[in-house]
């Protein structure tokens, strides 16, 4: 399913998707495909199923017109012993 059509669908809700398919400008990731999961109508439920979220599962709400996620580089070098 596309964004557009979840906006259109459930205006003005936070929303459970799983990631289908997205392409990457810059530093970010455009979602374009996405499974709806679940309607959420409590924004402090939002909040909990987003801090539980893992992998290609979000939380977003439909008032914004696209998803964009930023993709965060590592940084330090973690577990090297010298």
């Amino acid at each position: 399913m596309k964004w557009e059509e979840v906006r259109k669908l459930y205006p003005n809700q936070y929303v459970k998707l799983n990631i289908l398919d997205f392409h990457v400008e810059a530093d970010k990731k455009i979602v374009t495909d996405v499974a709806l999961i679940n309607v959420i109508e409590n924004p402090k439920t939002a909040t909990k199923e987003l801090l539980r979220a893992k992998d290609s599962t979000i939380v977003y709400h439909t008032g914004t017109e696209e998803i964009m996620i930023e993709m965060r580089k590592p940084t330090g070098l973690r577990g090297i012993r010298l």
